[in-house]
């Protein structure tokens, strides 16, 4: 396993802090498309390397009623769309085995969801694609234990592995962020990104859907860089409380260029 490892010309485990962004959920193609320039604009102001994000499908949300997303196939059009207009690389999140071949075709990165880290078939399927993949830490799991997720991807002969902590369950409806499971996990011979939005999720605490405590999220971001993540992921919308997925954790675009500066200041200074 490369515990640094370039895609495209960004480094992952190297004096750079990638950041890993974009809207929950691709609400529609104009939305999509406006959110990855105005992302790209404030990452490229603060100097840092950008990998967009969104989901074709949220097929973990709360209730069966909430909005899922434009599907794999609609979805895929649209994130190829975004490549080509911004020339940046991707990343979304698979649900089965049978997702990871198309989705390879569009995306640079592989995302494993935090409710599915276990799932053997869907990290084999990843890794056989030969792209990088990014499994998100489940909140069920020690940090210690993704020692297993790590042997998996080396079973099937994967080098570019990173590992997302996106907090740890803490009784019923909330969630902690523990600092140490960024070098423990490191430990592993792995990159590990800190989630900062999922992180202050308090799931299914609003009955059908998620909530969360958004005006924590400067306080994560930054401690998790000073604890020597390898980069950092954040869900942004321009207009949060109206979003279709995670409206309580999105972090506000206005507020972006603020938050990126602070971080990549804490990055400098320990360097």
């Amino acid at each position: 396993m490369k515990n640094i490892f370039k895609i495209n010309g960004i480094e992952f485990g190297g004096e750079k802090l990638p950041i890993i962004a974009g809207p929950c959920v691709i609400e529609s193609r104009d939305h999509i498309l406006y959110m990855a320039e105005e992302i790209k604009k404030i990452t490229d102001k603060n100097n840092l390397p950008l990998i967009f994000k969104s989901s074709f499908d949220k097929g973990n949300r709360s209730s069966h009623s909430s909005f899922r997303g434009p599907g794999i196939q609609e979805g895929l059009k649209i994130l190829e769309d975004v490549k080509q207009a911004f020339n940046i690389l991707l990343t979304t999140d698979i649900h089965s085995a049978d997702q990871a071949n198309p989705v390879a075709e569009i995306v640079d990165i592989i995302q494993i969801p935090a409710f599915l880290c276990r799932q053997s078939d869907i990290i084999s399927a990843a890794v056989k694609t030969r792209k990088t993949i990014n499994v998100k830490k489940g909140q069920f799991m020690a940090p210690w234990d993704v020692k297993n997720i790590v042997e998996k991807v080396d079973k099937e002969n994967g080098d570019k592995l990173l590992l997302t902590e996106r907090g740890s369950s803490f009784g019923y409806n909330n969630l902690v962020s523990d600092m140490t499971s960024i070098p423990i996990m490191q430990d592993f011979g792995v990159p590990v990104i800190f989630d900062a939005t999922h992180s202050v999720q308090r799931p299914g605490g609003l009955g059908k859907i998620t909530g969360g405590a958004r005006e924590f999220i400067p306080t994560l971001a930054k401690a998790a860089v000073a604890a020597g993540c390898n980069g950092v992921f954040m869900e942004v919308h321009d207009n949060p409380k109206n979003a279709k997925s995670d409206a309580s954790t999105q972090w506000p675009i206005k507020k972006l260029d603020d938050l990126l500066n602070s971080i990549k200041r804490i990055k400098d200074a320990i360097l």
